[in-house]
């Protein structure tokens, strides 16, 4: 299922949006908006697969919206006004719907958006053990190969999870579980140390009872996971 907010300051548009909704099995309506600020914040709170939002509304546009995101959903632009197609698929919108929408071109948009979907599904690629140390991982819509030897920590963050690289300040951010990317980690390299952090065994510079180092990065150790930790020195450090 895909899990949408519908969002348009025109309560009739509103009302027509959750009904063309209803009749797509694979769509469950979260919430609606008539105010973007307030959409924003349901953004922020809840998991949202998929957004159909207005361009002209009062206080924020559609496309300020987008923009002011820095983890987004997919989004279906619903509007009157045809000439902001193009700043939309520059956006990366998944498809720009023109107001009166017919039942038939809404679904034709829904089945674009849950292929994609089923695309980020399958966000990261294994490779094979023989192959070389390294794994593709969807980011924004392209798969991002990822070297396990620049990996210094990974971050869980709900439905998200923060790659940390030793070749750069700026962390990969992706929509994948950590018990997917823990999957695709070598044991042998990288260990779980808390719920929301895996570290790369190479990385850690120092040990204490309750955290890890990681350069100058000090890391929490889960309860759970301190004697699999201590075991990498084999005994309990002071």
């Amino acid at each position: 299922m895909l899990k949408c907010l519908a969002i348009d300051d025109e309560e009739l548009a509103l009302e027509l949006l959750e009904d063309n909704i209803s009749k797509v099995p694979f769509l469950e309506l979260v919430a609606t908006s008539g105010n973007p600020i307030d959409a924003i914040n349901i953004l922020q709170q809840q998991q949202i697969d998929l957004v159909f939002l207005d361009i002209q509304m009062p206080g924020l546009t559609g496309l300020q919206l987008i923009q002011s995101l820095s983890n987004k959903p997919m989004f279906i632009l619903v509007t009157a006004y045809e000439k902001y197609a193009l700043e939309g698929f520059n956006l990366n919108v998944v498809d720009y719907l023109v107001k009166p929408v017919s039942l038939d071109r809404f679904i034709k948009a829904c089945n674009k958006a849950w292929e994609l979907h089923q695309l980020k599904g399958k966000a990261a690629v294994p490779v094979k053990e023989d192959e070389p140390g390294y794994f593709f991982i969807n980011v924004d819509y392209s798969h991002l190969k990822v070297v396990f030897t620049d990996i210094l920590w990974v971050e869980g963050l709900k439905d998200y999870i923060k790659i940390h690289l030793k070749s750069s300040t700026k962390p990969i951010v992706a929509r994948i579980s950590m018990k997917s990317i823990e999957d695709l980690l070598p044991s042998s390299k990288f260990i779980r140390i808390q719920k929301s952090y895996i570290v790369s065994k190479d990385h850690i510079v120092a040990l204490r009872k309750n955290s890890v180092f990681i350069g100058a990065t000090e890391l929490p150790v889960g309860e759970n996971y301190k004697d699999a930790v201590v075991a990498l020195i084999g005994k309990q450090p002071d």
